[in-house]
């Protein structure tokens, strides 16, 4: 009975939360024109804790977006261009030397903000990205001899594009495999791109005003980690990643995948469809939800073979039949 009680508790806060998402969405949507997939799973990001990686070529409004949502949260929000000069100080900050009293003193860069925009993170080299690396794991940067935590709330949003080869440094695995989504945001279809043709071309992009606050996104996430997912459905998240590693077990191709999903895609498939029954108003899990974050949450777990893509084989394609593959509970 006590159960059930928590159950209807959770649900009803669950729906409740809705009314401050879709306020949030309404904010956004004054700015940006369609591209729902993109501002879902970026909301999804900051209720999981998890960062988002946006890939898309240029023009589709991804740092648009990013500094629209930054602007519906009443926090600190800086966004650093990436490009190949960048050095690690000027994202985690350095040491100063204080001449009238003979010490060094700690200068903090950028990155002490709760959500940052990491714009074309993909134009600046391995030590810079060695350095965003540890402020995305650990939540801390090291500043000389010193270690410094970042905000409770710290968020990375970052921004790449997949169509330019010259002056890029692929990413490391390890970094990408720290990103909890891995969106492709697509071209608007025709409709949206005539309002958004007869919207900038009359005048500026409005800016999005804080609507909500720290306090209760906190809140947010700590109700969506109590939204209720049965044990078959965990079984099914676990086929799924398994299925990416034993692809051959699940009537998929071996020799496409040289490996498949770490650990942390089981964790966040789970949080991502908790988070996402929570923002369709519910307070359990349905495979629906599981179904509709898997290509975000997978799509760069997976590292697809030379011969997958001699054959023009891409992991949303491995993933689309993954999840056609395996029995939905």
């Amino acid at each position: 009975m006590t159960e059930s009680k928590d159950l209807q508790a959770i649900a009803e806060a669950a729906k409740a939360a809705l009314d401050v998402i879709n306020a949030i969405k309404d904010e956004i949507k004054k700015v940006i024109v369609g591209q729902e997939n993109m501002i879902d799973k970026l909301l999804l990001g900051i209720i999981c804790d998890g960062h988002v990686l946006l890939e898309g070529v240029p023009g589709l409004a991804k740092t648009l977006t990013v500094k629209s949502l930054a602007g519906t949260i009443d926090a600190s929000f800086k966004r650093i261009q990436f490009t190949p000069d960048l050095l690690p100080a000027d994202i985690i900050g350095t040491e100063i030397y204080d001449i009238k009293n003979s010490v060094f003193l700690p200068k903090q860069g950028p990155i002490f903000s709760n959500i940052i925009l990491a714009d074309e993170i993909n134009r600046s080299p391995a030590k810079v990205q060695s350095a965003l690396l540890e402020a995305m794991e650990e939540h801390q940067v090291t500043i000389g001899d010193k270690t410094y935590k970042l905000p409770d709330v710290f968020l990375v949003l970052a921004t790449q594009n997949p169509i330019e080869q010259e002056g890029t440094y692929p990413l490391p695995e390890a970094q990408v495999d720290r990103f909890m989504l891995k969106v492709i945001v697509k071209y608007p279809n025709k409709s949206e791109e005539k309002t958004i043709i007869k919207n900038m071309s009359t005048s500026k992009p409005e800016a999005t005003n804080p609507i909500t606050t720290i306090e209760t996104i906190e809140k947010l996430r700590k109700l969506a980690s109590q939204i209720h997912i049965e044990e078959r459905l965990l079984d099914y998240i676990i086929n799924i990643i398994d299925g990416t590693r034993n692809p051959s077990d699940y009537k998929l191709k071996s020799e496409y995948i040289d490996y498949g999903a770490s650990p942390r895609a089981g964790i966040y498939l789970t949080k991502a469809a908790k988070a996402n029954a929570m923002m369709q108003g519910r307070g359990f899990v349905m495979p629906e939800d599981i179904r509709a974050v898997a290509y975000e949450v997978l799509r760069h777990r997976i590292s697809i073979s030379y011969e997958a893509q001699a054959e023009n084989i891409t992991s949303d394609m491995i993933i689309e039949e993954l999840l056609s593959n395996i029995n939905v509970p």
